[in-house]
Protein backbone atom coordinates (compact mmCIF):
# COMPACT_ATOMS: atom_id res chain seq x y z
CA UNK A 1 0.00 0.00 0.00
CA UNK A 2 1.49 3.41 -0.92
CA UNK A 3 2.16 5.31 1.88
CA UNK A 4 -0.85 8.18 0.29
CA UNK A 5 -3.03 5.32 0.82
CA UNK A 6 -2.21 4.66 4.01
CA UNK A 7 -2.42 8.30 5.02
CA UNK A 8 -5.73 8.44 3.37
CA UNK A 9 -7.05 5.41 5.72
CA UNK A 10 -5.35 6.55 9.09
CA UNK A 11 -7.47 10.01 8.34
CA UNK A 12 -10.78 7.88 8.14
CA UNK A 13 -10.10 5.86 11.63
CA UNK A 14 -12.35 7.68 14.39
CA UNK A 15 -10.09 9.37 17.01
CA UNK A 16 -9.01 7.31 20.06
CA UNK A 17 -11.52 8.19 23.03
CA UNK A 18 -9.64 10.21 25.95
CA UNK A 19 -8.57 8.01 28.25
CA UNK A 20 -11.37 7.64 31.27
CA UNK A 21 -10.14 9.11 35.36
CA UNK A 22 -9.68 6.29 37.48
CA UNK A 23 -11.21 5.91 40.80
CA UNK A 24 -8.93 7.95 42.74
CA UNK A 25 -9.12 10.89 40.16
CA UNK A 26 -12.95 10.62 40.86
CA UNK A 27 -13.06 10.81 44.40
CA UNK A 28 -10.64 13.80 44.27
CA UNK A 29 -13.16 15.57 42.16
CA UNK A 30 -16.01 14.50 44.37
CA UNK A 31 -14.35 15.52 47.43
CA UNK A 32 -13.85 18.73 45.76
CA UNK A 33 -17.39 19.60 44.76
CA UNK A 34 -18.39 18.24 48.48
CA UNK A 35 -15.87 20.55 49.83
CA UNK A 36 -17.35 23.68 47.96
CA UNK A 37 -20.62 23.41 48.83
CA UNK A 38 -19.70 22.78 52.81
CA UNK A 39 -17.81 26.33 51.73
CA UNK A 40 -20.29 28.07 50.33
CA UNK A 41 -23.46 26.47 52.85
CA UNK A 42 -21.16 27.40 55.71
CA UNK A 43 -20.47 30.97 54.50
CA UNK A 44 -24.26 31.67 53.52
CA UNK A 45 -24.94 30.44 57.19
CA UNK A 46 -22.52 32.23 58.98
CA UNK A 47 -23.61 35.48 57.45
CA UNK A 48 -27.40 34.63 58.01
CA UNK A 49 -26.22 34.37 61.68
CA UNK A 50 -24.61 37.13 61.76
CA UNK A 51 -27.97 39.23 60.18
CA UNK A 52 -29.77 37.15 63.13
CA UNK A 53 -27.30 38.18 65.95
CA UNK A 54 -26.98 42.30 64.89
CA UNK A 55 -29.71 44.39 65.80
CA UNK A 56 -32.48 45.92 64.35
CA UNK A 57 -32.79 49.87 63.32
CA UNK A 58 -33.99 52.08 66.06
CA UNK A 59 -37.74 51.19 66.74
CA UNK A 60 -40.20 53.72 65.39
CA UNK A 61 -42.34 56.18 67.97
CA UNK A 62 -45.71 53.72 67.67
CA UNK A 63 -43.62 50.43 68.10
CA UNK A 64 -41.98 51.91 71.33
CA UNK A 65 -45.85 53.66 72.56
CA UNK A 66 -47.40 50.31 71.83
CA UNK A 67 -44.39 48.08 74.06
CA UNK A 68 -43.37 50.46 76.82
CA UNK A 69 -45.38 48.75 79.47
CA UNK A 70 -44.02 48.10 83.12
CA UNK A 71 -42.06 44.76 82.13
CA UNK A 72 -40.15 46.32 78.69
CA UNK A 73 -39.98 50.19 77.68
CA UNK A 74 -37.96 52.73 76.01
CA UNK A 75 -36.60 55.26 78.71
CA UNK A 76 -34.99 57.11 74.83
CA UNK A 77 -34.06 56.05 71.81
CA UNK A 78 -31.33 53.92 73.14
CA UNK A 79 -32.34 52.79 76.63
CA UNK A 80 -34.20 49.85 77.22
CA UNK A 81 -35.64 48.24 80.50
CA UNK A 82 -36.71 44.40 80.15
CA UNK A 83 -38.45 43.10 83.24
CA UNK A 84 -37.99 38.67 83.29
CA UNK A 85 -41.16 38.00 85.06
CA UNK A 86 -41.03 34.98 87.48
CA UNK A 87 -41.62 31.59 85.67
CA UNK A 88 -41.22 33.06 81.90
CA UNK A 89 -39.82 31.19 79.31
CA UNK A 90 -36.73 32.48 77.39
CA UNK A 91 -39.12 31.93 74.86
CA UNK A 92 -41.11 34.35 75.56
CA UNK A 93 -39.01 37.09 76.91
CA UNK A 94 -37.34 36.58 72.75
CA UNK A 95 -41.03 37.04 71.49
CA UNK A 96 -41.27 39.93 73.39
CA UNK A 97 -38.16 41.71 72.39
CA UNK A 98 -38.55 40.76 69.06
CA UNK A 99 -42.34 42.28 69.10
CA UNK A 100 -40.32 45.37 70.56
CA UNK A 101 -38.07 45.83 67.62
CA UNK A 102 -35.04 45.16 70.35
CA UNK A 103 -34.02 41.98 68.40
CA UNK A 104 -34.17 41.03 64.96
CA UNK A 105 -35.22 37.54 64.95
CA UNK A 106 -36.57 35.18 68.01
CA UNK A 107 -36.20 31.94 66.07
CA UNK A 108 -32.26 32.93 66.36
CA UNK A 109 -32.75 33.70 70.07
CA UNK A 110 -34.63 30.08 70.33
CA UNK A 111 -31.95 28.51 68.67
CA UNK A 112 -29.37 30.16 70.81
CA UNK A 113 -31.56 29.02 74.13
CA UNK A 114 -31.57 25.49 72.62
CA UNK A 115 -27.81 25.49 71.84
CA UNK A 116 -26.40 26.72 75.81
CA UNK A 117 -29.36 25.41 77.82
CA UNK A 118 -29.04 28.81 79.99
CA UNK A 119 -32.04 29.48 81.66
CA UNK A 120 -32.96 33.88 82.09
CA UNK A 121 -32.86 35.04 85.24
CA UNK A 122 -35.64 36.78 86.75
CA UNK A 123 -35.35 40.83 87.68
CA UNK A 124 -35.10 43.95 85.94
CA UNK A 125 -32.24 44.85 83.21
CA UNK A 126 -31.53 48.07 81.81
CA UNK A 127 -29.39 47.99 78.46
CA UNK A 128 -28.48 50.57 75.87
CA UNK A 129 -29.70 50.14 72.20
CA UNK A 130 -28.77 48.96 69.88
CA UNK A 131 -27.23 46.03 70.97
CA UNK A 132 -26.45 42.59 69.44
CA UNK A 133 -28.73 39.35 70.04
CA UNK A 134 -25.63 37.86 72.07
CA UNK A 135 -25.31 40.26 74.35
CA UNK A 136 -28.51 41.03 75.47
CA UNK A 137 -28.66 37.40 76.29
CA UNK A 138 -25.39 37.15 77.83
CA UNK A 139 -26.96 39.79 80.03
CA UNK A 140 -30.20 38.39 81.03
CA UNK A 141 -28.30 34.64 81.52
CA UNK A 142 -25.72 36.25 83.96
CA UNK A 143 -28.09 38.05 85.97
CA UNK A 144 -25.67 40.90 85.48
CA UNK A 145 -27.37 44.26 85.60
CA UNK A 146 -30.44 43.73 87.68
CA UNK A 147 -32.17 47.17 88.51
CA UNK A 148 -33.93 48.48 91.59
CA UNK A 149 -37.14 49.19 91.75
CA UNK A 150 -37.84 52.50 93.73
CA UNK A 151 -41.29 54.28 93.73
CA UNK A 152 -41.38 57.75 94.18
CA UNK A 153 -45.01 58.49 95.77
CA UNK A 154 -46.22 61.78 94.77
CA UNK A 155 -45.99 64.66 97.42
CA UNK A 156 -42.57 63.36 98.65
CA UNK A 157 -39.60 65.81 99.19
CA UNK A 158 -36.18 65.89 98.20
CA UNK A 159 -34.98 64.17 101.48
CA UNK A 160 -37.53 62.08 101.46
CA UNK A 161 -36.37 60.67 97.96
CA UNK A 162 -32.67 60.85 98.99
CA UNK A 163 -33.57 58.31 101.86
CA UNK A 164 -36.05 55.86 99.61
CA UNK A 165 -33.04 56.10 96.68
CA UNK A 166 -30.68 54.96 99.99
CA UNK A 167 -32.56 52.11 101.18
CA UNK A 168 -32.69 50.60 97.48
CA UNK A 169 -29.03 51.36 97.30
CA UNK A 170 -29.16 53.07 94.42
CA UNK A 171 -27.04 56.20 95.97
CA UNK A 172 -25.79 58.05 98.81
CA UNK A 173 -28.70 59.65 100.27
CA UNK A 174 -26.17 62.56 100.59
CA UNK A 175 -24.83 62.71 97.31
CA UNK A 176 -27.89 62.99 96.28
CA UNK A 177 -28.96 65.70 97.53
CA UNK A 178 -25.90 67.95 96.42
CA UNK A 179 -26.40 66.87 92.94
CA UNK A 180 -30.19 68.38 93.58
CA UNK A 181 -28.26 71.20 94.91
CA UNK A 182 -25.71 71.54 92.20
CA UNK A 183 -26.08 75.09 90.42
CA UNK A 184 -24.60 73.49 87.19
CA UNK A 185 -27.58 71.47 87.38
CA UNK A 186 -30.15 73.76 88.18
CA UNK A 187 -29.16 76.33 85.76
CA UNK A 188 -29.19 73.54 82.61
CA UNK A 189 -32.75 72.50 83.44
CA UNK A 190 -33.23 76.29 84.11
CA UNK A 191 -34.77 75.83 87.74
CA UNK A 192 -34.60 79.41 89.83
CA UNK A 193 -34.35 78.49 93.10
CA UNK A 194 -32.07 76.38 95.23
CA UNK A 195 -32.42 72.90 95.06
CA UNK A 196 -34.69 70.26 92.00
CA UNK A 197 -37.66 70.37 95.03
CA UNK A 198 -40.66 69.53 93.16
CA UNK A 199 -38.82 69.17 89.44
CA UNK A 200 -38.13 65.83 90.50
CA UNK A 201 -40.99 63.99 89.07
CA UNK A 202 -42.50 60.91 91.17
CA UNK A 203 -42.91 57.58 89.74
CA UNK A 204 -41.61 54.13 89.36
CA UNK A 205 -37.75 53.78 88.78
CA UNK A 206 -35.28 50.74 87.74
CA UNK A 207 -31.91 52.24 88.60
CA UNK A 208 -28.69 49.92 88.30
CA UNK A 209 -27.26 49.46 92.18
CA UNK A 210 -24.62 52.42 92.69
CA UNK A 211 -25.82 54.68 90.26
CA UNK A 212 -24.08 57.94 90.50
CA UNK A 213 -26.15 60.39 92.25
CA UNK A 214 -26.07 63.12 89.19
CA UNK A 215 -26.74 60.34 86.76
CA UNK A 216 -30.28 59.80 88.85
CA UNK A 217 -31.35 63.43 89.33
CA UNK A 218 -30.48 63.60 85.62
CA UNK A 219 -33.29 60.71 84.84
CA UNK A 220 -35.97 62.20 87.69
CA UNK A 221 -35.81 65.85 86.12
CA UNK A 222 -35.68 64.30 82.36
CA UNK A 223 -38.84 62.43 83.55
CA UNK A 224 -40.70 65.47 85.21
CA UNK A 225 -39.98 67.89 81.78
CA UNK A 226 -41.68 65.10 79.60
CA UNK A 227 -44.15 64.71 81.70
CA UNK A 228 -44.96 68.37 81.95
CA UNK A 229 -44.78 68.34 78.01
CA UNK A 230 -48.52 65.93 78.85
CA UNK A 231 -50.19 68.16 81.14
CA UNK A 232 -49.36 71.77 79.03
CA UNK A 233 -47.29 71.84 75.90
CA UNK A 234 -46.63 75.04 75.87
CA UNK A 235 -44.63 75.38 79.17
CA UNK A 236 -41.32 76.48 77.25
CA UNK A 237 -43.72 79.95 76.34
CA UNK A 238 -43.41 80.50 79.93
CA UNK A 239 -40.13 82.33 81.81
CA UNK A 240 -38.30 80.30 84.34
CA UNK A 241 -39.97 82.25 87.38
CA UNK A 242 -43.20 82.01 85.48
CA UNK A 243 -42.95 78.31 85.37
CA UNK A 244 -41.57 78.06 89.23
CA UNK A 245 -45.00 79.68 90.48
CA UNK A 246 -47.13 77.12 88.76
CA UNK A 247 -44.41 74.13 90.11
CA UNK A 248 -44.96 75.69 93.67
CA UNK A 249 -48.71 75.99 93.17
CA UNK A 250 -48.69 72.43 92.15
CA UNK A 251 -46.38 71.28 94.77
CA UNK A 252 -49.14 72.80 97.01
CA UNK A 253 -51.93 71.44 95.81
CA UNK A 254 -50.44 68.15 95.88
CA UNK A 255 -50.04 68.09 99.78
CA UNK A 256 -53.74 69.43 100.23
CA UNK A 257 -56.22 67.28 97.93
CA UNK A 258 -57.05 63.87 98.90
CA UNK A 259 -59.94 63.20 95.69
CA UNK A 260 -58.59 63.86 92.58
CA UNK A 261 -61.66 65.91 91.46
CA UNK A 262 -60.89 68.53 94.17
CA UNK A 263 -57.39 69.46 92.80
CA UNK A 264 -58.31 71.91 90.28
CA UNK A 265 -61.19 73.53 92.81
CA UNK A 266 -58.25 73.61 95.82
CA UNK A 267 -55.78 75.35 92.56
CA UNK A 268 -58.61 77.74 91.80
CA UNK A 269 -58.65 78.79 95.37
CA UNK A 270 -55.21 79.97 95.67
CA UNK A 271 -55.55 81.53 93.01
CA UNK A 272 -58.12 83.56 94.00
CA UNK A 273 -56.38 84.30 97.11
CA UNK A 274 -53.22 85.42 95.15
CA UNK A 275 -55.31 87.65 92.89
CA UNK A 276 -56.26 89.38 96.17
CA UNK A 277 -52.97 89.73 98.10
CA UNK A 278 -54.48 86.96 100.58
CA UNK A 279 -52.69 84.72 102.65
CA UNK A 280 -52.99 80.96 100.79
CA UNK A 281 -52.39 79.64 104.55
CA UNK A 282 -52.09 76.24 103.42
CA UNK A 283 -51.63 74.24 106.21
CA UNK A 284 -49.19 71.84 104.13
CA UNK A 285 -46.71 74.61 104.13
CA UNK A 286 -46.70 74.67 107.68
CA UNK A 287 -46.46 70.66 107.84
CA UNK A 288 -43.38 71.58 105.68
CA UNK A 289 -41.97 73.80 107.92
CA UNK A 290 -41.64 71.62 110.74
CA UNK A 291 -40.88 68.77 109.09
CA UNK A 292 -37.95 69.48 106.43
CA UNK A 293 -37.25 72.73 108.10
CA UNK A 294 -37.22 72.17 111.85
CA UNK A 295 -36.73 68.36 111.26
CA UNK A 296 -39.96 67.43 114.00
CA UNK A 297 -42.28 64.33 113.44
CA UNK A 298 -45.34 65.41 111.15
CA UNK A 299 -48.01 66.93 113.46
CA UNK A 300 -51.64 65.42 113.40
CA UNK A 301 -52.96 68.34 114.00
CA UNK A 302 -51.73 71.88 113.78
CA UNK A 303 -52.23 74.27 116.41
CA UNK A 304 -52.04 78.53 116.76
CA UNK A 305 -48.29 78.32 117.74
CA UNK A 306 -47.58 76.25 114.52
CA UNK A 307 -48.96 78.57 111.94
CA UNK A 308 -46.85 81.76 113.70
CA UNK A 309 -44.11 80.04 113.12
CA UNK A 310 -41.70 82.94 111.42
CA UNK A 311 -40.67 80.99 108.39
CA UNK A 312 -41.26 82.40 104.88
CA UNK A 313 -42.41 78.55 103.76
CA UNK A 314 -45.33 79.45 106.36
CA UNK A 315 -47.93 80.93 104.05
CA UNK A 316 -50.40 81.18 107.07
CA UNK A 317 -47.21 83.74 108.33
CA UNK A 318 -46.55 85.85 105.16
CA UNK A 319 -48.87 86.44 102.10
CA UNK A 320 -47.50 85.09 98.22
CA UNK A 321 -46.14 81.57 97.31
CA UNK A 322 -43.45 80.26 99.56
CA UNK A 323 -39.94 80.84 97.88
CA UNK A 324 -39.87 77.26 96.37
CA UNK A 325 -42.09 74.08 96.00
CA UNK A 326 -42.50 72.04 99.30
CA UNK A 327 -43.36 68.88 97.11
CA UNK A 328 -42.81 66.47 94.22
CA UNK A 329 -46.52 67.41 92.50
CA UNK A 330 -47.87 64.13 90.43
CA UNK A 331 -50.31 64.73 86.73
CA UNK A 332 -53.44 65.77 89.23
CA UNK A 333 -51.54 68.59 91.06
CA UNK A 334 -49.63 69.90 88.06
CA UNK A 335 -52.95 69.90 86.19
CA UNK A 336 -54.92 71.37 88.23
CA UNK A 337 -52.31 74.27 88.90
CA UNK A 338 -52.06 74.77 84.78
CA UNK A 339 -56.34 74.20 84.83
CA UNK A 340 -57.86 75.29 87.66
CA UNK A 341 -61.83 75.82 88.42
CA UNK A 342 -62.79 79.30 88.18
CA UNK A 343 -65.25 80.32 90.92
CA UNK A 344 -65.20 82.59 94.05
CA UNK A 345 -64.27 80.15 96.88
CA UNK A 346 -61.80 81.65 98.94
CA UNK A 347 -61.91 78.57 101.51
CA UNK A 348 -62.10 75.25 101.81
CA UNK A 349 -61.85 72.77 104.84
CA UNK A 350 -61.63 68.86 105.19
CA UNK A 351 -65.26 67.49 106.26
CA UNK A 352 -64.84 63.93 105.74
CA UNK A 353 -61.45 62.33 106.94
CA UNK A 354 -62.85 58.89 105.94
CA UNK A 355 -63.66 60.03 102.21
CA UNK A 356 -61.40 62.72 102.07
CA UNK A 357 -63.69 65.29 101.01
CA UNK A 358 -63.59 68.77 101.49
CA UNK A 359 -66.13 72.05 101.91
CA UNK A 360 -65.77 74.82 99.96
CA UNK A 361 -67.13 78.12 101.06
CA UNK A 362 -66.79 81.73 99.83
CA UNK A 363 -67.16 83.74 103.10
CA UNK A 364 -65.08 83.04 106.61
CA UNK A 365 -68.57 82.74 108.32
CA UNK A 366 -68.69 78.88 106.55
CA UNK A 367 -65.40 78.33 107.16
CA UNK A 368 -65.35 78.93 110.58
CA UNK A 369 -67.79 75.65 111.56
CA UNK A 370 -64.63 73.63 110.62
CA UNK A 371 -63.49 71.92 114.26
CA UNK A 372 -59.71 72.00 113.54
CA UNK A 373 -57.19 71.89 111.10
CA UNK A 374 -55.94 68.93 109.12
CA UNK A 375 -52.62 68.27 107.40
CA UNK A 376 -52.21 65.82 104.46
CA UNK A 377 -50.54 62.53 106.11
CA UNK A 378 -47.50 60.54 104.98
Amino acid sequence: MTPEKKRAVRARKPPRSAKKPGPLARCFRLAGFALGFVLCAGGGLIALLLYWNSPPGLPSPVQRDLFNTGTLRFEDDRTVFIEVRPGESSFAVGQRLEKAGVIRSRYFWNLLSRYDGEFVKTGMYRFEFPAPQLRIRSLLVAGREILARVTVPEGVTLKKIASLLEEAAVCDGTAFLEAASDPSLLAEYRIPGLTMEGYLYPDTYLFPAAWPARQVVRAMADNFWRRLENVFPGYYALSPEELNKKVILASIVEREYRVDDEAPLMAGVFYNRLSIGMALQSCATVEYVITEIQGKPHPRVLYDRDTAIPDPYNTYARAGLPPGPISAPGHIALEAAFYPVESDYLYFRLVNGAEGRHYFSRNFDEHIRAAGLYVKGN
